[in-house]
């Protein structure tokens, strides 16, 4: 019933930027909490930040002051500055979302590479 799909991936040089995308479809009656999450090779998924419904955020001490989330009601960005080679990952969107019940939804993910 409900899709996430991220988007804005790439290659990119140590010190670059990205923008990420997560898009909401299907039906859904609203989205509560969503985040940003990384995975890379042979490495635990590891949050990377969250936004509230009503804008607040968290990040992860890795990132912090180098990432922005923000989110434009059922679409949610991440704006990555400064990038690292450490950065290198899949990111996932992940948010809860309100159906008939409330439910957990995962994205697919979108490649990072930041090469030094």
């Amino acid at each position: 019933q409900v899709q996430l799909v991220e988007s804005g991936g790439g290659l990119v040089q140590a010190g670059g930027s990205l923008r990420l995308s997560c898009a909401a479809s299907g039906s859904f009656i609203s989205i509560g909490l969503m985040g940003w999450y990384r995975q890379a090779p042979g490495k635990q998924r590891e949050l990377v930040a969250t936004i509230t419904s009503g804008g607040s955020t968290n990040y992860a001490d890795s990132v912090k002051g180098r990432f922005t989330i923000s989110r434009d009601n059922t679409k949610m960005y991440l704006q990555m500055n400064s990038l690292k080679p450490e950065d290198t990952a899949t990111y996932y969107c992940n948010a809860a979302v309100v159906t008939t019940y409330r439910g957990l939804y995962w994205g697919q993910g979108t490649q990072v590479t930041v090469s030094s």
